[in-house]
């Protein structure tokens, strides 16, 4: 079994799309930009808020993207995260990881004060150990910087380590830094477009997951 669990934390923890939508519709509105579906807002995550601002803002607004994104920014740290929650089955599995000594840890592209907002919320209970969100100290993945960076603090081997995620970006965290992965498919992205960049293990659900990490 492997000796640590290293976690995406959107599509893969918790459920944050909604207030991600609430927050991003809100600002293009003071900009008088259009509002985006959630279907849309989902399909442009994933690569950390500027990648989202500019998506959501379009070419023709290029010039606005450094202040739409300040105004995203700072209203995403203050969000009350309240539509947010966990997925069917994880506080189950988190327990269980934890009860038989599993290290965990968070890898985002989130900014971190909002990463730490949202986890002091819905996670606390269940001892992350490394929580890193984008702050500047790191490249925002698919650089796998801050995945050894944990590696390397839990001394441990790659070969001790999981990547478990939801995206086109984990997949190639995992394969930059040299560990396995786990694509997840209750988050924001199908199986079809995951095998296009190279997923090759899936979990259907939490429970599905916990099977895959105790035969690991």
């Amino acid at each position: 079994m492997k000796k640590a669990l290293i976690f995406d934390l959107d599509g893969t923890l918790l459920d944050t799309s909604r207030d991600i939508h609430k927050v991003l519709n809100a600002t293009l509105k003071k900009f008088g930009l259009p509002e985006v579906t959630l279907s849309r807002t989902l399909s442009m995550v994933g690569d950390g808020a500027y990648k989202l601002i500019e998506r959501a803002a379009g070419q023709e607004n290029a010039g606005l993207v450094p202040q739409i994104y300040a105004e995203y920014s700072k209203a995403f740290a203050a969000c009350d995260n309240s539509m947010t929650c966990l997925f069917e089955g994880e506080a189950e599995s988190l327990e269980k990881f934890v009860a038989v000594g599993l290290k965990l840890a968070i890898v985002t592209n989130k900014p971190q004060k909002a990463t730490e907002r949202v986890c002091s919320q819905y996670l606390a209970k269940f001892d992350f150990a490394e929580i890193i969100g984008y702050s500047g100290d790191f490249p925002l993945k698919p650089d796998p910087s801050a995945v050894l960076e944990i590696i390397g603090k839990f001394h441990l081997k790659k070969e001790d380590c999981l990547f478990v995620g939801d995206g086109d970006a984990d997949v190639k965290t995992a394969a930059n830094a040299g560990i396995d992965c786990i694509s997840v498919l209750w988050g924001y992205r199908t199986e079809e477009s995951l095998l296009r960049i190279g997923a090759v293990k899936f979990a259907h659900s939490f429970k599905e997951l916990e099977k895959l990490v105790f035969e690991s």
